[in-house]
């Protein structure tokens, strides 16, 4: 059994992660929890339902500031700005907000006027994440999207001329029946905008969707393999930077609350289904939380909406911090495993040593990153610390 380091456990930086459950309706290949949205959505109670969540879960008052919030769903830009203004207001009154430099809000580019995305901004939202998914009409249709492509190019304009410096374009490839220059046209339409940031995964068939009960014709792995090598030269072509497996961006524009995510950082959760994180450096604690999936009972609890926690012992925190970290295209420094495990870095030496000498991970005793060869084979490296 792995026995924690001498020097104790750090608290690592903190951010903030909203989710609001909503939907227009539910796309066949998603596994986020999401609802369809009720014909009025109640603003009001499940604002003051995130407010009360979160005042019980500070019950033990948290001192760490929060450096950038995440909100997510679900569809986000349902709801109205000036819940966001409201509910804004009410972190102020909770939260330490001094160091906050980061509000990014999901939107889908079909639920959106364009007149909303001037409300958003004033009510302090600073980056957008749209998912776009695709610019091609075909295939938005196969993945239950309820935009076409003239409706995303629209709602990317009209959030930069609301204001929005900072954009995150989701597009995915991979998908049914893609060829690789469709899948490029998808990127060529989108770095025609110029945002600093484009996600760009792969659709993978999720357990409990509509695409795992009735799965699509998907491309070979031949195309695949094309459709990844064209993609990637043409993103680096105009100057993005990979920095984790699915995400581009140009220096300094990377998504600061994700990149948390990835160091193994904190973050407190609220909403519907939230997952959490937090470090208790002087119980030697690190705990994972979530929230109450369905949103009529989020709705109705009262006080906390926790569903359930999990401490990680000290055997699964190297699984779970690289799990993590090794996401990241250089990694992160070695300091970081004992900073934010509590666990002196020999006690993986003999798993270290061995995926460096099979050319795994970069040869390097500063730094935990995998090499390329690391990055096509990441399963088996992360196998090597499973508990």
């Amino acid at each position: 059994m792995l026995t924690p380091s001498p020097e104790p456990l750090t608290a690592p930086p903190l951010t903030l992660y909203v989710h609001t459950p909503w939907c227009v309706r539910k796309c066949p290949y998603c596994d986020f929890n999401s609802h369809t949205a009720p014909e009025t959505i109640p603003e009001e109670d499940y604002l003051a339902a995130l407010l009360a969540d979160l005042d019980a879960d500070l019950a033990t008052p948290e001192t760490r500031p929060i450096e950038a919030i995440f909100i997510g769903g679900g569809t986000p830009s349902l709801m109205s700005p000036g819940f966001y203004e409201r509910l804004f207001e009410g972190l102020a009154h909770r939260l330490d907000l001094s160091q906050l430099s980061e509000i990014t809000m999901e939107a889908n580019p079909g639920t959106v006027e364009e007149g909303r995305f001037t409300g958003f901004r004033q009510a302090g939202i600073n980056r957008l994440s749209l998912g776009v998914q695709s610019f091609d009409p075909q295939h938005l249709h196969r993945l239950g999207r309820i935009h076409n492509g003239d409706d995303a190019a629209r709602a990317v304009t009209a959030a930069q001329a609301a204001g929005f410096e900072r954009i995150n374009l989701d597009l995915m490839h991979g998908l049914p029946q893609q060829t690789p220059e469709q899948a490029v046209a998808d990127l060529e339409a989108a770095l025609t905008f110029g945002t600093g940031h484009i996600s760009w995964y792969q659709l993978t068939i999720e357990p409990n969707t509509v695409f795992h009960s009735q799965p699509p014709t998907l491309p070979d792995e031949d195309t695949l393999a094309a459709i990844q090598e064209a993609g990637e030269a043409r993103l680096r072509e105009n100057g993005l930077q990979r920095y984790e497996i699915s995400a581009w961006s140009h220096p300094g524009e990377e998504c600061r609350h994700n990149l948390n995510y990835w160091h193994f950082g904190d973050y407190l959760a609220i909403g519907a289904g939230g997952h959490g994180k937090l470090t208790e450096p002087g119980e030697d604690r690190i705990r994972r939380y979530w929230k109450t999936r369905r949103p009529e009972d989020y709705l109705n609890r009262m006080g906390s909406r926790t569903a359930g926690r999990q401490d990680l012992e000290h055997g699964e925190r190297p699984l779970d911090f690289l799990l993590n970290a090794l996401r990241l295209n250089g990694g992160v420094p070695a300091g970081f495993f004992r900073a934010r495990t509590g666990l002196p870095l020999d006690a993986i030496g003999g798993e270290l040593q061995q995926l460096r000498a099979r050319g795994l991970l970069v040869p390097d005793d500063d730094r935990l990153a995998v090499t390329e060869k690391g990055e096509r084979f990441l399963n088996d490296v992360l196998e090597a610390f499973v508990p």
